[in-house]
């Protein structure tokens, strides 16, 4: 198991692309080519994931399935935050996530049943500067799934996240990009835009 961590900086889409251009100009590279990114969220019946998030609880996780651009590979994620740190665990899924419904489920073996709650697409670029590596998310969208009527929203700012192995110090990673980090999770931000959850 290997924990990492993680920081995220809000941004307008004009204010994102004014960094960009910065740490361009420091010495950022390309990583990765670009590419969409594509989540299924599932959750319980009453959003026991989605509270955990929300109120900072720790240890918490987040279970969705993701596929890339167009392509039809997909894979199972565990996003596990505990006080050590971060850490994901992947898996192969053989199951299409467009054609999930609220009958669809996953079982949990901490928590029982898991029902598809929130699609999110975003755009993503991968860059790495001074062993930081760097995504840059635009164009997120979110689509409900708990609701009877499917609930598409644009979400109008933008993330970055830096993420890092565990021992990197704090004071590093703000020496590198000197902006202040806030919390910003997708999955949260996605039902309170399209459910009105507060």
């Amino acid at each position: 198991m290997s924990f990492r961590k993680e920081k995220k900086i809000k941004l307008t889409l004009s204010d994102q692309q004014i960094l960009k251009n910065f740490l361009l100009s420091r010495g950022m590279k390309n990583l990765y080519p670009a590419r969409q990114v594509n989540s299924c969220y599932f959750d319980t019946n009453d959003l026991k994931f989605f509270y955990d998030s929300d109120e900072g609880v720790l240890p918490r996780k987040k279970v969705r399935i993701r596929h890339y651009n167009s392509e039809n590979i997909f894979t199972k994620e565990t996003k596990i935050t505990s006080e050590e740190g971060r850490f994901k665990k992947i898996s192969p899924f053989n199951k299409d996530i467009s054609k999930f419904n609220y009958s669809f489920t996953l079982n949990d073996l901490s928590v029982g049943l898991l029902y598809p709650s929130l699609i999110v697409s975003y755009y993503r670029e991968y860059f790495l500067l001074e062993n930081l590596r760097i995504t840059f998310d635009s164009l997120i969208r979110y689509r409900n799934l708990f609701s009877h009527i499917p609930w598409t929203e644009r979400d109008p700012e933008c993330v970055i996240e830096i993420k890092t192995d565990i021992n990197i110090d704090d004071d590093f990673i703000f020496n590198v990009i000197n902006m202040p980090t806030s919390r910003f999770s997708k999955y949260c931000r996605g039902l309170q835009m399209t459910q009105g959850i507060f």
